[in-house]
């Protein structure tokens, strides 16, 4: 947890580009629950609850959101394993501050997926019970820095993480650890990485493991103008994953630049419609092969904020699930997130739950 920095890999987020583009909000009264979202305050790149109350308030109805291990606020001292602590402690933070009202209806951070290192096997246990705690009730789940290429050019996270993590033996005991306390396991890994995640899904058919990012379908570095047969090898393997009952999987994150999609090197940010058709095959197969009620759309920010803004990307996903059912849509833009992630199940219901408070 202390490995030396890296600068970051994530594109710089440009307001005065992303504002080029203003569209009217599709679909403004569909409730939204944004499952995958970080918080961090690091040189050059502030992203605090300010910052997340301005996107969210653009249009949409976004009720509540989860907030995703980002490497935020770790303890600056005390033994290495409890370090990550104070990013618990901090997401559950700006939960409480969310939840008194005063910042409007939204619940930010209603779950918290935390970081403590399963490689350190069944030894996770103590660590779990004080991440609970830590987590004031809103604590879900776990995830580790997993995605790794070989490819220098290829690369997510400001620390990279050790290669072959996921297939390491002390990882799946860990991981294991997890379901006695009813913890999800969130993944983030590239598409060369996903047999690893469908071996590890096989070992632990108990464990609930949330796929992020449509599972990584890389388009740079050796797989930059290679999309089709990116595609073949992704679906195949994700195809293989979808048998897998006890995976779910978050269609979003591809505004990365490991996708290749190079949206910020356009004078003008793309709108919804160059979004929706970017993006298409990806989020219509995962919705075919696992089915509405194990898909999940998220919004990365402000990761992907670097290739379009909150308003554009939620429209552009509606977009994409124009032709699901009604009850296909609720499954999509928050009741999968609520089961996955043991979310109050009022969130959705406007009125029921929340109390309006105008902020001071």
């Amino acid at each position: 947890m202390t490995a030396p920095k890296h600068a970051s890999p994530h594109l710089p987020v440009r307001e005065d580009w992303l504002a080029q583009v203003q569209e009217e909000v599709l679909d403004p009264a569909l409730p939204i629950v944004d499952p995958h979202h970080h918080l961090w305050d690091r040189p050059g790149a502030r992203y605090l609850l300010d910052e997340l109350l301005r996107d969210t308030a653009s249009g949409h109805d976004v009720r509540a959101t989860v907030y995703v291990q980002a490497r935020a606020m770790y303890r600056a001292e005390g033994p290495e394993a409890l370090r990550s602590l104070g990013e618990t402690e901090f997401a559950n933070g700006v939960a409480a501050q969310s939840a008194s009202g005063l910042y409007g209806p939204i619940r930010a951070c209603a779950g918290i997926i935390g970081m403590v290192d399963l490689m350190l096997g069944d030894a996770v246990a103590p660590l779990l019970e004080q991440h609970l705690q830590a987590g004031g009730g809103r604590f879900r789940g776990v995830r580790n820095q997993t995605a790794w290429h070989e490819s220098a050019e290829i690369i997510s996270n400001p620390v990279p993480p050790r290669q072959g993590l996921l297939s390491e033996p002390a990882f799946p005991r860990g991981a294991g650890r997890l379901r006695e306390h009813d913890l999800s396991l969130d993944i983030w890994a590239y598409h060369t990485q996903l047999d690893e995640v469908i071996a590890l899904a096989r070992a632990l058919p108990d464990l609930s493991i949330v796929l992020d990012h449509a599972g990584g379908p890389l388009g740079t570095g050796p797989y930059a103008d290679r999309r089709d047969a990116v595609f073949a090898a992704w679906s195949q393997q994700m195809r293989l994953l979808a048998g897998c009952p006890n995976v779910s999987v978050k269609l979003g994150g591809l505004g990365m630049t490991v996708n290749g999609f190079g949206f910020e090197r356009e004078a003008v940010p793309p709108g919804s419609e160059h979004l929706a058709r970017a993006w298409r095959p990806y989020v219509e197969f995962c919705i075919e092969a696992f089915g509405a009620q194990r898909c999940m759309f998220e919004s990365n920010f402000p990761v992907d904020k670097g290739s379009c803004s909150y308003a554009v990307l939620w429209n552009a996903f509606k977009r994409l699930a124009a032709g699901a059912s009604a009850e296909e849509k609720v499954a999509l833009f928050s009741g999968t997130a609520i089961r996955v992630y043991r979310l109050p199940s009022s969130i959705a219901a406007r009125g029921q739950h929340f109390k309006e408070t105008p902020r001071p």
